[in-house]
């Protein structure tokens, strides 16, 4: 790869994946620090990129994907861990379900398991069980972001800290071992820091694609105990930060979309 093509990478790295350091960039592109950071001087004189704290990021800033967009993205992938996390809710316990189309797949696979109370702030878990006889669904109010069809804000806090649960299941734009959940906006953060607290079982869903990566700046940490349910195309280089940090790990197998048994080791 040539200066010219490696820079262009940069740059799409960048818009796709949020702030990167000059360590991941050498570590990605096969070339030295100092090759890097050469690059990186070249790409901000040129207005294609800002520095930032512990990096660079592009100048355009990454888009929040919509809802319909993320319904056709890791199908699979989403299907396999909403079953495997519907196989560790027990009848008669009380869950809490993020909005999102991760959080919707947990929602389809616990409609067999009554009797369930189920408390959302998404839409698209609210679909899924509606209806459904023997599961008591309750939706939390409060603003509602038309782009993940999920309820934020002081009213939805209000109503959580009145509420506690067996278990939660929280959805992410990505996942990092250092800074925790990411998401677009720090109302969502602050949200889903308040589902934790108030659960008893945290388990963090997102498929392999999203590990890693930092297309926004508004985090939730995570805390040891919790559990990343992904899928098995995560690598061991990806997921062995999290279990350093005392997280747990199961990468759920694909292949067989509607299998609800134990979790492939990470």
């Amino acid at each position: 790869m040539n200066a010219r093509n490696r820079r262009e990478e940069i740059v799409r790295l960048a818009r796709t994946r949020g702030v990167l350091s000059v360590e991941s960039l050498s570590e990605t592109l096969g070339v030295t620090a100092s090759t890097i950071r050469r690059d990186l001087a070249r790409l901000t004189a040129d207005g294609a990129l800002a520095r930032t704290y512990g990096g660079v990021m592009a100048m355009t800033p990454h888009p929040e994907s919509g809802l319909a967009e993320r319904s056709e993205q890791a199908t699979a992938a989403k299907r396999a861990i909403g079953d495997w996390c519907a196989a560790q809710v027990t009848a008669g316990e009380t869950v809490l379900l993020d909005a999102g189309t991760t959080s919707a797949q947990v929602a389809r696979a616990l409609r067999g398991t009554t009797p369930l109370d189920a408390v959302t702030v998404g839409l698209t878990p609210l679909g899924q069980l509606s209806g459904v006889d023997g599961i008591e669904v309750t939706l939390l109010g409060g603003r509602l972001r038309d782009i993940s069809q999920g309820f934020v804000g002081p009213l939805t806090e209000a109503a959580l800290e009145r509420l506690t649960f067996d278990a939660v299941f929280l959805g992410a734009d990505a996942v990092t071992a250092e800074d925790g959940v990411c998401e677009a906006t720090l109302e969502q953060t602050r949200l889903k820091e308040l589902m934790a607290r108030r659960a008893a079982r945290v388990y963090v869903v997102a498929h392999a694609e999203k590990l890693g990566k930092r297309p926004f700046h508004a985090w939730a940490a995570l805390a040891p105990g919790w559990t990343l349910v992904t899928d098995d195309g995560a690598t061991d280089a990806q997921v062995a930060p999290f279990e350093a940090r005392g997280i747990t790990v199961v990468r759920v197998d694909t292949q067989d979309e509607s299998s609800s048994g134990p979790d492939r080791p990470a």
